[in-house]
């Protein structure tokens, strides 16, 4: 694909709406072809995911959800701390939710829920190399249950609408489709590793 064509807009300071501990909103006009539109940013700041992999199997997490008001089989994954890098984060959250020490965290794909409402960084990792943490504490206040299923049962989960989170969905889609074609493993290093070393600057400087 071509680049995209510069686009002439123009941009307006941002005005915080409201803030809590875990996001905040921000609205801002923007100038875009002479009409202009304010538009309301939900930052959530980055998160992680995580797929967890054994052979042809997947490790997955069961946590409640207050908008499908049950519980819901995911990947493990969650917000990355402040002062704290990616990596640590994906480190972090696999103990928490699985009692997995992971050794060989590696880039799977990054994407953004939203373009234009919802900012929210997202970046997935695969994992093949893992042990128990004898040492770590489950979030059992978090977890439900957690169970090893064969990628195939979790793509047939996807598509009967048994798992519907965008962070499941996409990150079980990109591991299928890098399994089977693990060229495309390279295009990713172009775009999420200087992500990732752009964040972990600036955790550096803070």
């Amino acid at each position: 694909m071509t680049s995209p064509a510069p686009v002439n807009r123009r941009i307006g300071p941002r005005s915080r709406e409201y803030e809590n501990a875990y996001f905040h909103v921000d609205s801002v006009t923007v100038e875009v072809a002479n009409h202009d539109k304010k538009i309301f940013v939900s930052e959530h700041g980055q998160r992680v995911g995580i797929v967890i992999a054994d052979g042809d199997r997947v490790l997955l997490v069961r946590q409640y959800r207050l908008l499908v008001d049950t519980l819901a089989w995911e990947i493990p994954g969650g917000k990355v701390d402040a002062n704290e890098s990616l990596l640590q984060a994906a480190f972090r959250e696999a103990q928490e939710e699985t009692g997995l020490r992971c050794h060989d965290l590696a880039p799977l794909v990054y994407f953004n829920p939203g373009l234009d409402t919802c900012n929210n960084p997202t970046f997935i990792f695969r994992v093949t190399k893992f042990e128990a943490d004898v040492a770590g504490r489950l979030s059992d206040h978090e977890v439900a249950d957690q169970v090893w299923l064969p990628l195939a049962e979790c793509l047939r989960m996807v598509f009967a609408g048994e798992i519907m989170d965008s962070l499941t969905v996409s990150a079980l889609l990109a591991h299928q489709v890098t399994l089977q074609q693990p060229k495309l493993l390279a295009q990713l290093a172009s775009q999420f590793v200087p992500r990732i070393e752009t964040h972990t600057s600036k955790v550096g400087s803070t």
